[in-house]
């Protein structure tokens, strides 16, 4: 079964972690929510609060199979100023493990030097990492290399449906593609 880390910082866009998490979970994805310090409870940008299972601190690149940051600012910008985070991220990439991020959370890939030359994001958040390679609205989903970026709330979904292509194949995608009515997605 893969595994799958999503960390959590005070800010986190909820819309953009529960949509992944849950879609990962329809997919049967081991999901291990944690969160960046020693309290087990995250709160969101607009104040829900969820529960973690780990500390990003307990957790090695191999022990999962990809690392998803959700975006916010808030909860970007403590991602990016994260130690364990950012060497989880910089260890996942030197091992070629998959990377994801959406919304503002390219900005934490980029702070860690992962970031490859083709991505997406929220915009105007590509002003704060670099305009050159940044696929703006071509595309929901931009994959370079073993890492994946999304735009934003609204394409969470469609993000957490690529992820789960990617990790558990066509015909999961496209059953759980076709439960959730997610046929704007690509």
């Amino acid at each position: 079964m893969s595994k799958v880390l999503v960390p959590l910082a005070k800010g986190f866009e909820e819309i953009e972690a529960v949509s992944i998490i849950d879609v990962l979970r329809r997919a049967e994805v081991e999901v291990l929510i944690a969160s960046l310090n020693d309290e087990l409870l995250a709160q969101g940008a607009h104040g829900i609060m969820i529960q973690t299972d780990v500390k990003v601190k307990d957790v090695s690149a191999d022990a999962i199979d990809m690392i998803i940051l959700p975006g916010g600012w808030d909860g970007t910008y403590a991602l990016a100023e994260d130690e364990n985070v950012q060497n989880l991220l910089r260890e996942m990439d030197a091992k070629g493990k998959n990377i994801a991020a959406i919304c503002a959370a390219p900005y934490a890939l980029n702070k860690a030097g992962v970031l490859k030359e083709h991505y997406t994001c929220y915009p105007s958040v590509e002003k704060e990492i670099r305009e050159d390679g940044y696929e703006g609205d071509k595309a929901m989903v931009v994959e370079d290399a073993n890492v994946m970026t999304s735009r934003g709330p609204a394409t969470a979904i469609c993000f957490g449906l690529a992820i789960a292509k990617k990790l558990k194949g066509e015909e999961t995608y496209k059953a759980i593609k076709e439960g959730l009515l997610a046929d704007y997605c690509e």
